[in-house]
């Protein structure tokens, strides 16, 4: 297997961002498109399936505890994504009986693997992995799961509606009226991101002035020619967020890029959105649904699916967890799930105030990945990457997303926030050509013809409610973030919002499933 390898150009994965980089340093060919969201923990996952070969596939088959609940355990988990799963997991090893109940039939939360028909396994879902992401990382491989990296030979494609299709080799899209706008924007977007606490950002003595404003704001404030790198930002937020520019709370923003390193990194845009050297660098080998499904197999009955939580109660020193399976009594609880989930709950006594009010203002992303799959990865031999940008149509941001085989080939388009809008709502087949005239307008009339098509919405997904992640519209985070992580008398939060690093990703999953546990174990 060929894989690609990381380019020649410094990495961005320093701690230090350099004050003074020249226009062109201060971007990648991806730097503006690859998100972590789109690597983020952001996506469901598969079912619990016996060992051995059952463990590649997403679908048939069972697991976990059959037949009846057990009436008392010492922590109930709500919700089997990696946040929960993990969770199980450090409680378990604390020696506590602990019960984690999934609504769905499958683990896996936002992570999902979609098999196809010509072999091969593509994520739905949650795909990246990349420095910094130490957590998910090490996880994988003690799951003995491992990477490849992303494709990243050859040329890019850069179309626009102005300068027509070119295809460009190097660092950066060959827009001469968009770059220097684009240097000096993330430039300073790096700058104030590196004063904020990724523990509390709210604490930043700007921060009512920031989360007052959007990004496309703070686009329109700082830039000449705002329409067009504003344009081109919308591509990475879009895949990133499932939202525009002008929904993003401008403070929500600088947080998500502070989060995009770890305790000896400071969080930089270009690891956010980088291919080598980035979140985007890397993938797993059999589709990232293969850390789930793993983790869950070794927990065992500790798991119990199609267990939709209705109600929490806490009384008397204890916390009474009703599901559609039973009831089950627990010394304490962790939920870990899509922030909007949470308020389908009936709480007793209620959530606070502030807990209610957060939750109702982190909106999921609107989002879906449209794949399209050829028997061989054609672009390559035309020397492309697979790798484009479009500042118009269903495909803005485009990506091989071929198996680490590199047989059979796929096309990826991320289709989000406005973008879904105008496509999401379209019949199947009306979407599926605009998708793949985008394709051709990139690599030509063979993109026409896949043998396969798949496409996966996640804001139909009853359990998730969107996608990638939950985001903060303006005048929202320093209002209700401070309530994020706080214990609401026996119930701990996990999930990758409450992560205070690589939030939305994987590895904000890990973290927030063991900081939870933590938390319990001091406890109890």
């Amino acid at each position: 297997m060929t894989q690609a390898q990381p380019s020649p150009t410094p990495s961005h994965g320093s701690s230090h961002a350099a004050p003074h980089a020249a226009p062109h340093a201060a971007l990648s060919r991806r730097h503006l498109l690859t998100t972590g969201a789109a690597g983020t923990a952001a996506a469901t996952g598969g079912l619990l399936l016996s060992a051995g070969a059952a463990d590649a596939r997403s679908g048939g088959g069972g697991g976990g505890r059959q037949g009846r609940l057990p009436r008392k355990v010492d922590v109930v988990v709500v919700g089997a994504g990696i946040s929960g799963l993990v969770a199980t997991r450090e409680l378990l090893e604390q020696g506590l009986d602990v019960l984690c109940v999934e609504a769905r039939d499958r683990v896996g939360g936002r992570v999902l693997n979609h098999h196809l028909r010509s072999g091969g396994v593509i994520e739905a879902g949650g795909a990246f992995v990349g420095p910094t992401q130490d957590h998910i990382l090490a996880l994988a491989k003690e799951l003995k799961v491992r990477t490849f990296l992303e494709y990243n030979e050859g040329n890019s494609v850069y179309i626009s509606s102005l300068t027509g299709r070119q295809e460009y080799s190097g660092t950066v899209p060959p827009d001469p009226t968009i770059l220097p706008d684009a240097a000096i924007l993330l430039t300073r977007l790096d700058s104030m991101a590196a004063e904020i606490d990724v523990s509390a950002p709210w604490s930043h003595p700007s921060a009512l002035e920031w989360d007052a404003m959007s990004l496309g704001e703070f686009i329109r404030r700082n830039a000449l020619n705002s329409s067009g790198v504003g344009n081109l930002i919308k591509s990475w937020t879009q895949p990133g967020f499932g939202a525009d520019p002008d929904e993003l709370s401008l403070l929500f923003v600088l947080w998500y890029i502070a989060c995009s390193g770890n305790e000896t990194n400071v969080g930089t845009f270009s690891r956010n959105s980088d291919t080598a050297g980035g979140a985007q660098e890397s993938r797993i080998i059999g589709g990232s649904q293969l850390i789930p499904l793993r983790l869950a197999r070794k927990l065992g009955d500790a798991v119990a699916l199609d267990a939709a939580v209705k109600r929490i109660e806490q009384k008397d020193g204890r916390v009474v967890v009703r599901t559609s399976r039973g009831t089950v009594r627990a010394k304490r609880v962790v939920v870990a799930c899509p922030p909007p989930m949470v308020l389908d709950i009936d709480w007793f006594p209620r959530l606070p105030v502030r807990r209610t009010q957060l939750l109702r203002h982190m909106d999921m992303g609107q989002l879906m990945k449209c794949d399209a799959v050829y028997e061989t990865p054609f672009w390559r031999e035309d020397g492309l990457n697979g790798f484009g940008i479009n500042d118009a149509g269903a495909a803005r941001a485009v990506f091989d997303n071929s198996p680490a085989s590199g047989d059979p080939g796929v096309l990826l388009a991320f289709v989000g926030g406005s973008t879904w809008r105008t496509y999401g709502p379209m019949s199947r087949k009306e979407r599926r050509t605009a998708v793949l005239e985008g394709f051709a307008e990139m690599f030509g009339e063979k993109a026409l013809k896949p043998i396969e098509y798949t496409e996966q919405d996640w804001t139909k997904e009853r359990w998730t409610g969107g996608g990638p992640t939950a985001f903060h519209a303006p005048g929202t985070l320093t209002d209700f973030g401070p309530a994020i992580r706080q214990v609401f008398g026996r119930v701990h939060w996990a999930g990758t919002e409450t992560s205070t690093y690589w939030s939305g990703y994987m590895d904000g999953a890990v973290r927030a499933g063991e900081r939870a546990a933590l938390e319990i174990g001091e406890r109890l």
